[in-house]
């Protein structure tokens, strides 16, 4: 293996893209050739301004109409060309460093999948809004439940993958029902599934937090649904 995708979904993030980028430039994703591919779900905030500045340094897809996160991922998925794919969120809850052992595992051909657990310990966290911690901890109870899985943080941003493991996994969900899906889908598959605490600087939504109750509803409904279907 010797090359890594970086899905970066981008929506409304004038912000931090630029921040994000850097901090993904300097990360060495275990000295891996880094292909990172941004995908602009129709940002209206000014980001597209900012895309003639990287002088084709990334590759850049664009939706031309909202459709939310899984639907950004599932066209990154599509065009990623690397041994390995993870994803990135656009703005600064993540850091990239954090990347490196969860990669190493795949590396080391011990996992086919590997997550980073912001709940597990560890590593600096930002305190949650109450209701996001239960929030995840309960949709992490019920991924357990239904798979029969010891997952901490089912609803992470930081997945790894090896591409040959997934590349023939079909997502159908558009918006944050990607995670419960992904998840039900490589666990239905017997992935060697392995989780590292991360760090996490998360924010609230008066800093651009886009994430709600809904779509903890819809990703019960995900959870389920994929339990008994494809």
């Amino acid at each position: 293996m010797n090359k890594i995708t970086i899905l970066i979904p981008v929506y409304n993030e004038v912000n931090t893209l630029e921040q994000i980028l850097k901090k993904v430039e300097d990360a060495s994703f275990c000295g891996l050739q880094k292909e990172i591919i941004l995908i602009d779900d129709c940002s209206t905030d000014g980001t597209k301004d900012l895309y003639p500045k990287f002088n084709d340094k990334y590759k850049i897809l664009y939706h031309e109409k909202n459709q939310g996160k899984g639907a950004a991922l599932r066209t990154g998925f599509e065009a990623a060309t690397g041994d390995i794919v993870v994803i990135q969120d656009a703005d600064l809850e993540y850091d990239p460093v954090d990347y490196e052992p969860l990669i190493q595992l795949i590396l080391d051909g011990k996992a086919d999948v590997c997550y980073g657990s912001r709940l597990s310990g560890g590593k600096p966290s930002r305190s949650f809004m109450f209701h996001h911690l239960l929030g995840n901890k309960f949709l992490s109870l019920l991924t357990n439940i239904l798979y029969g899985s010891t997952l901490t943080d089912m609803e992470t941003c930081y997945k790894a993958f090896r591409r040959e493991f997934i590349k023939d996994i079909k997502i159908k969900s558009d918006r944050f029902d990607f995670e419960p899906e992904i998840t039900a889908k490589v666990l239905k598959k017997g992935a060697r599934l392995y989780e590292l605490p991360i760090s996490y600087y998360g924010r609230e939504f008066a800093e651009g937090k886009k994430i709600t109750w809904r779509d903890g509803i819809h990703a019960i409904i995900a959870l389920v649904r994929f339990r008994f279907t494809d």
